[in-house]
């Protein structure tokens, strides 16, 4: 059945892009924020899910991103590409400065140490004013050219568009990574990194490759952010993100990319269509609550233990002789 998922994919792709004419201002910038918040937790979902390495602390490649787009931004570097591959840069370079902290941990230990990673991040942003402007922001007001020879995005249609094509892009190559003897081989290191390690595998290289990964990843979501409102502050990547990015991982499925995105489009909706009524921290803790209980691998980490549950093959019938035995055994009961 697995041939079914082309047409379907291909059919929800061209739903998403139709989306760009069909809907408002507003609709289109709440769905560029998705795929950015959903790119963010693709990236928690690589190590949390994949790597076996829980993280707090992916806001901050996420703001390192962002203020280097905006940086960009300021110096009037204006193509997104450009853009793009330097907020990537600049988030790798702190994962791989970084990974001697994380990758050689386990655990509990790896959430506090990310967490407190990604607090530092966040106070350096506010207070290194020369750079960052500090509490107040940094505004990044500019046009983008995605490609050279392209137009400028100059609507919000036009923006969640080149957010979609960007998003698609990298989570598709992940996934296709993720097929690939590497990803086997990250999930070994998940599962039992002792015995990957005894079999002369370098357990450390691996983790640190995925946390490069997943920083990068994290730095392009932070230039997209910049892309979609023209402004970055140190509050856009405080605790409160990197709960709801872990929210968003936990209901969609700690092993599913898919459902990284999936979470991510319905806390966003959640907090952002419902915050005036200011039932949506309420909401949020209930469907989190209901996931934990009745989907504990999330909404889409599942779908593997669903298609091996479907393609498992009936029990054969008995054979003769075992039916016969078993007949006759009942037959002397019976007599007794």
């Amino acid at each position: 059945m697995r041939w079914i998922l082309y047409p379907a994919t291909a059919a929800l792709l061209a739903l998403l892009i139709s989306f760009a004419w069909t809907l408002n201002d507003y609709a289109n910038q709440m769905l560029a924020r998705i795929l950015i918040v959903g790119l963010l937790a693709v990236s928690v979902a690589l190590l949390t899910g994949v790597a076996g390495l829980p993280t707090l602390g992916q806001t901050a490649p996420y703001l390192i991103g962002a203020y280097t787009t905006a940086i960009l931004v300021h110096h009037d570097v204006d193509l997104g590409i450009v853009q793009l591959l330097g907020a990537a840069a600049a988030g790798a370079l702190f994962a791989l400065l970084t990974a001697p902290l994380v990758v050689y941990a386990r655990g509990t230990v790896v959430l506090m140490i990310t967490l407190a990673l990604g607090e530092l991040t966040t106070t350096v942003a506010g207070r290194w004013k020369s750079v960052t402007h500090g509490t107040d922001g940094m505004l990044a007001l500019g046009r983008v050219v995605p490609l050279p020879g392209l137009a400028a995005l100059d609507t919000d249609g036009a923006v969640y568009l080149y957010t979609l094509a960007v998003v698609t892009v990298l989570v598709t190559a992940l996934l296709l990574a993720l097929r690939s003897p590497a990803g086997a081989l990250l999930r070994a290191t998940r599962d039992d990194a002792r015995r990957m390690r005894a079999s002369g595998h370098p357990v450390a290289g691996y983790l640190t490759a995925a946390y490069v990964v997943a920083g990068a990843l994290a730095g392009v979501a932070g230039a997209l952010l910049v892309t979609v409102q023209s402004y970055i502050s140190p509050n856009d990547g405080g605790f409160d993100v990197a709960a709801l990015i872990l929210l968003a991982v936990v209901i969609g499925g700690a092993t599913s990319m898919i459902g990284a995105l999936v979470g991510a489009g319905l806390v966003v909706a959640t907090r952002d269509w419902l915050a005036g009524a200011g039932h949506a921290p309420l909401l949020l803790g209930c469907l989190f609550i209901v996931c934990v209980y009745l989907l504990p691998n999330g909404l889409l980490g599942d779908r593997a233990a669903l298609l091996r549950l479907r393609t498992r093959r009936p029990a054969a019938p008995p054979s003769r002789d075992a039916a016969a035995i078993s007949e006759q055994i009942s037959e002397d009961r019976a007599a007794r």
